[in-house]
């Protein structure tokens, strides 16, 4: 039984001869380490540098060749296409940010960017076009949804150099039927915030009607966009819009289903009917409140259960594991900052609560962070591969 295989029992229902392994993502220090050299992979402020000089073509190879080595060298069940992995985008005229000091950067629209020590990635500190600005997984700018039903959808993402398909292409061709290959889509709803979270949280009481509307234009955009987004040889999806904090959700469940519950639940429909894709929720914080709403929504996969916010994967498991495959077991805080021994314990702890009936592929809480310590990383697959076993 091949990796492709052994997932798709699982998605199926039914036991495999071993439980997956695979991860949402892995950042560029770790894989520096396994394929023994500087990458661009998941390097994400690296990347982002060399966009801004327009040094496309060296990411490019870079994301192409070292995805591939990677996931040759670790032999993990599932290859997943996150941001960083395959999306480059379009080279422009436009004049790169102002490099303020060695760390900080401002663009001709005021926009202030920082690169954080904690998360190697270069954050936006100050938006003067907040305002503006509908929070989604892409960040895009919607000037006006008043009139949806008149405005032109796309075909294609915007900003998105050409070569980005060829890097999807060319990755998934090699693994197809080999790997379980979650691919990207015309992307997801979630909840709908304008202008960042403070902002956002006001609009869902302030600005119901502008809410609504730009629910029903984000649902057409994306549905159209998924005859782009979703690769043929692609056995599934992956969203990753949070509904929560560590303490709870942003919005409760009632509030999820008056506003976005039935958007959601036809860009799931979407999904599964046009394009014959499992649907993969990758969602932080305790959403012990959406768990039946996950199942509702269709969603085929649970992948994160972060046990540091109060999610239990034997509780989990309990609850929805006869109805979703569950994705995760060991906290990432672990690898960053445990032991090798409290690691290989989590392994054998989260196959004990949720390997029993199949329905789980084993991972972080998360994904091989920055900052990951290598060596438990290695100990928690070494400690995987003694107790994968039906």
């Amino acid at each position: 039984m091949n990796s492709n295989q052994r997932v798709a029992k699982v998605f199926a229902g039914e036991v495999p001869d071993r439980v997956p392994i695979g991860e949402f993502a892995i950042d560029f220090d770790t894989i520096e380490k396994i394929i023994g050299r500087p990458t661009y992979l998941r390097a994400k402020a690296k990347s982002k540098v060399a966009f801004w000089e327009n040094r496309h073509d060296e990411v490019i190879e870079s994301y192409t060749k070292d995805h591939i080595e990677l996931h040759e060298k670790l032999g993990f069940d599932i290859i997943n296409f996150p941001m960083a992995t395959w999306a480059i985008p379009a080279p422009t005229d436009t004049p790169p940010p102002k490099r303020l000091n060695a760390n900080t950067w401002e663009d001709r629209e005021g926009r202030v960017f920082k690169y954080s020590e904690i998360t190697h990635d270069v954050v936006c500190i100050e938006d003067p076009i907040a305002e503006k600005t509908l929070y989604t997984m892409d960040h895009e700018v919607l000037a006006e949804v008043e009139d949806v039903d008149r405005m032109l959808l796309p075909d294609e993402p915007a900003g998105i150099d050409p070569r980005s398909w060829e890097i999807l292409d060319t990755v998934i061709e090699h693994f197809a039927g080999r790997k379980f290959i979650i691919g990207p889509s015309g992307g997801e709803i979630g909840i709908v915030l304008q202008g960042g979270m403070e902002q956002g949280m006001m609009a869902l009481i302030t600005k119901r009607d502008f809410i609504e509307s730009a629910t029903k234009y984000l649902l057409e955009k994306q549905n159209r966009l998924d005859r782009k987004m979703i690769h043929p040889k692609s056995d599934a999806i992956i969203w990753g819009a949070d509904f929560a904090f560590n303490s709870g959700g942003f919005i409760s469940p009632q509030m999820f289903r008056d506003l976005f519950f039935e958007a959601n639940k036809a860009r799931v429909d979407n999904v599964k009917e046009q394009h014959g894709k499992y649907v993969v929720k990758h969602c932080c914080g305790n959403v012990n409140q959406f768990l039946d709403l996950f199942v509702e929504l269709g969603y085929d996969c649970y992948q994160s259960i972060q046990q540091s916010a109060g999610m239990d994967l034997g509780d989990v498991k309990e609850r929805i594991g006869d109805k979703m495959v569950l994705w995760g077991g060991v906290p990432v805080e672990l690898i960053i900052g445990g032991t090798m021994d409290e690691v290989r314990r989590e392994v054998r702890t989260a196959m004990d609560k949720a390997k029993d009936n199949g329905r789980f592929i084993m991972g972080t809480t998360h994904t091989i962070a920055v900052g990951s310590n290598y060596d438990n990383f290695m100990a928690m697959v070494d400690e995987y591969h003694q107790c994968c076993d039906y």
